[in-house]
């Protein structure tokens, strides 16, 4: 509406500005006709221009009237994908879960691995909300996740003993975790208070609840006696 008013005041103005022409300035005849002629073609020009625009104007109001509601096309563009809102809506909050786990690298990757090819094999996944990330980034992160060995070898040495070994930083910085040391060593280890140079053991990962069991054990640690204290023995 406001270009057709706007075209309408422009053909005002124009006769307007004829007219007051034609005050101040005493035309001939010819002059005269030669305006009008001029004025009459501006006004045909102006006439179809807005012929034209009131029928983009028309055509613009069938398509909007043909549009369906956002969420009707949401609604329809997840059934093509075998799911529903609520069924994105859940699958969002995986996403944000497996991040998570991706980012803080919770072990094992494995299963990281395991749960990012699943939502992968999710039709859900080919949103573009989702795609990339699903797709690409994680993969991504996955890839460039160094994952520590299962476990490394240590080789003992004079001095040597369950306790201390535990206590290394690049073993488990915590002696309490000597009986893990113990455990998968049995076949060399009869007694945990006798091990010997040169033995070769094995020093495997603790796992997320072996940890939390070894933390809470040394927090909760209260030294006895220097005549109590028990630990393995050292090697000889």
């Amino acid at each position: 509406m406001k270009i057709y008013k706007l075209l309408l005041t422009s053909m005002f103005f124009m006769l307007l500005s004829v007219n007051l022409f034609a005050q101040d300035k005493e035309m001939t005849k010819e002059e005269w006709q030669n305006e009008i002629n001029r004025l009459t073609e501006r006004k045909v020009a102006l006439t179809s221009e807005l012929n034209t625009l009131k029928a983009e104007v028309a055509n613009l109001k069938k398509m909007r009237d043909g549009l369906k509601a956002y969420d009707d096309c949401m609604n329809e563009l997840y059934a093509m994908l075998g799911g529903t809102k609520a069924d994105v809506d859940n699958f969002r909050k995986q996403l944000a879960a497996l991040t998570s786990k991706i980012d803080a690298q919770q072990v094992p990757k494995t299963d990281r691995q395991a749960e990012l090819n699943a939502m992968k094999k999710n039709k859900i996944s080919a949103l573009p909300e989702f795609f990339d990330k699903v797709q690409n980034q994680l993969q991504r992160k996955l890839d460039a996740w160094m994952e520590a060995p299962k476990e490394i070898s240590y080789t003992v040495v004079k001095g040597d003993h369950l306790w201390g070994i535990a206590k290394k930083k690049e073993h488990y910085a915590n002696p309490f975790a000597w009986p893990i040391i113990y455990k998968a060593n049995r076949d060399q280890i009869k007694n945990p208070d006798l091990i010997f140079p040169k033995q070769n053991f094995k020093i495997p990962n603790l796992t997320e609840e072996e940890k939390a069991k070894y933390d809470k054990i040394r927090r909760n640690y209260k030294p006895a006696p220097p005549t109590q204290t028990q630990k393995p023995a050292a090697a000889k």
